[in-house]
């Protein structure tokens, strides 16, 4: 299974009437590309994406692969076709500066690699955020944005977290083509890494 004709940019929108971190994700002219579901009350992160918000048809599941671990990597399914289709993996203590994460495809090779862009935007939110009132509005101007890269440091996509009050929503946007394959592995570990990094605040 591969998301097929996507046109960027792409949306993340979180919904804010459910106490676990459902998502939306929307093209250009607000089609559903898939609708992302976070298990609650989970020891380990559980992820399942489905067709659209009606949730009829399981396309992918995303899990940990470790309960508590600086170096997690989180395994991707394809539950179309029943295969592997890739993972995610955390680099370790560097994300407490800068975050990073590599994209492995289904035989654990890496392919691209996940980069923080300004690692300055999460401190200054941190010390922001700690001031009474200024502190409320840090989603409007203290937003990161991430970039994906290959091996040889081409870049191929970014995601920005848009302004907002709560930190609702992201948008995803593709600089140069890429197969359709890589790119669905690239947008999955994208909503993974999303919602991490919106749990890490």
């Amino acid at each position: 299974m591969i998301l097929k004709n996507l046109n960027y940019p792409l949306d993340f929108k979180f919904k804010i009437t459910t106490i676990s971190s459902d998502f939306n994700i929307t093209d250009k002219n607000g089609n559903y590309v898939a609708y992302v579901r976070q298990k609650i009350f989970k020891l380990k992160d559980d992820v399942i994406i489905f067709n659209d918000e009606s949730k009829s048809q399981e396309l992918f599941r995303i899990k940990a692969n470790q309960w508590i671990d600086f170096n997690a990597s989180f395994s991707i399914t394809d539950l179309v076709n029943g295969k592997n289709f890739g993972r995610l993996a955390r680099k370790g203590m560097r994300s407490f500066w800068k975050s990073q994460y590599n994209i492995l495809d289904e035989n654990d090779q890496q392919k691209y690699q996940i980069n923080e862009d300004n690692a300055w935007t999460k401190v200054l939110d941190g010390f922001v955020g700690e001031i009474p009132i200024v502190g409320m509005f840090t989603g409007y101007f203290l937003n990161p944005s991430y970039t994906v890269k290959d091996n040889s440091g081409k870049e191929f996509f970014r995601l920005k977290k848009m302004p907002s009050l709560i930190g609702r929503r992201f948008q995803l946007d593709r600089l140069i083509d890429i197969p359709d394959e890589d790119e669905s592995l690239v947008v999955l570990s994208f909503l993974m890494m999303v919602l991490l990094e919106r749990a890490r605040g």
